[in-house]
């Protein structure tokens, strides 16, 4: 195969690829823990983890090894039939979260759109609403994926504008306001609340310490369903095996994706006791691919590597030296520091409105990939498997680069 340099990579995907990505000017080739290399073979700190699909860093060797032997003997059944993967898988998550019952899916936004089904049906056949009134609350700031309905409830202009009708049976209120929820659970219909417990794409906010616990308490006095969306914030992100952990919540319905399965193919699951996961019924919802040998063999090899390599405990200490060392830095640009295990983000103060983009350019320049969401802000979120070392070398590059903003 011939050699292509980066411009011309990057022109292909111009020319012949939808332009639904702003990408940094990177050619990626391979990866291997916490480092990826570019087709000029430069090597980077790779602070961005698929946005955490990679907890358990790049080609994970027990996560490659169970992925190419199950490659090798069977992929996809659909689910027409039995296999010998998923009733394994299923018991194996269900015992590891606690939950009688899992239902597998691909993307992380199938698994929302899966919750949100669960949820009403489950309003309608235990809550008693009325059909076709149920109404699942939502935060200001959220993000669970780009779909038809998930845009519907969404407040980010570029992934809504000039997309809809959008879909009825949502009603938005401020993220971290116990008021708020508690104004809003006394509508009757009232079936569910959708909460990332950090918010991701908004910029890693976390919300004030006991709000998830208050928040959890008052779905019970109301008889609405807790949904957790721990796509991005489960599977050790945030120093724990999930985030609803730090507060002790168990969530009626848990949503998790992206790590489960180390970055190498797409699987989601949802989870929730048989009450709920019961309303569905053969025929009322499904996916070709859910569920599939491949998935499950994958998925239970990339939660083993995360326990056993006790990921969850090094996201905590290495989060705490990351954010410890960010404010050591004491860089007038940046006005914020904010996160959780290693789910971290900073805020840039600088009147360039691409100030943000300026400062991730640099630090690529100098071996370390992050990207900024929503203009101003910054995520950093490298794999679980980092290093003291390696975290003190992204701190240099940090630093280094922020000189790029005083020009």
């Amino acid at each position: 195969m011939p050699v292509i340099d980066t411009p011309v990579h990057i022109a292909l995907e111009e020319k012949y690829g939808a332009h639904n990505y702003h990408p940094l000017p990177v050619v990626l080739s391979r990866g291997s823990g916490v480092y990826v290399w570019d087709t000029d073979q430069n090597r980077y700190l790779d602070f961005l983890s698929g946005y955490s699909a990679l907890n358990q860093g790049h080609c994970h060797p027990a996560i490659i090894e169970a992925l190419t032997q199950q490659a090798q003997r069977l992929t996809l059944t659909s689910r027409a039939f039995y296999n010998d993967q998923l009733g394994p898988y299923e018991k194996f998550l269900c015992t590891y979260f606690g939950y009688d019952k899992l239902l597998p899916m691909n993307t992380g936004v199938e698994a929302v759109e899966t919750a949100i089904k669960l949820c009403r049906k489950w309003a309608y056949q235990h809550k008693k609403i009325e059909e076709n009134s149920a109404v699942v609350i939502v935060c200001e700031g959220n993000f669970h994926g780009r779909t038809s309905a998930v845009i519907s409830f969404s407040s980010d202009f570029d992934s809504k504008n000039r997309f809809g009708p959008y879909m009825p049976g949502f009603r938005t209120i401020p993220y971290d306001d116990i008021d708020a929820l508690n104004n809003a659970l006394s509508d009757p219909n009232v079936a569910g609340f959708l909460v990332e417990p950090i918010q991701g794409e908004a910029g890693v906010v976390v919300p004030t310490e006991g709000y998830l616990q208050a928040a959890y308490r008052a779905c019970q006095q109301a008889n609405v369903l807790f949904i957790a969306d721990e796509i991005q914030t489960g599977l050790g992100r945030t120093g724990a095996r999930l985030a609803c952990d730090h507060e002790e919540v168990r969530p009626d319905i848990l949503i998790l994706g992206k790590a489960l399965s180390g970055g190498t193919l797409p699987v989601s699951a949802v989870l929730a006791d048989d009450e709920i996961m019961l309303v569905i019924q053969p025929g009322q919802h499904g996916s070709t691919y859910g569920g599939n040998p491949l998935a499950c063999a994958v998925a239970e090899a990339s939660i083993t590597a995360i326990e056993n390599e006790k990921m969850a405990a090094n996201a905590k200490e290495m989060g705490q030296r990351f954010r410890s060392g960010l404010e050591k830095i004491n860089s007038p640009h940046i006005s914020l520091v904010r996160g959780k295990g290693l789910m971290n983000a900073v805020v840039i103060d600088h009147p360039n409105p691409e100030a943000a983009w300026k400062l991730c350019i640099a630090m690529m320049q100098q071996g370390l990939l992050a990207k900024p969401t929503h203009g101003d802000k910054i995520r950093f979120a490298p794999p679980l498997i980092i290093t003291a070392a390696q975290i003190d070398d992204a701190l240099t590059i940090i630093k280094k680069s922020l000189s790029v903003l005083d020009q």
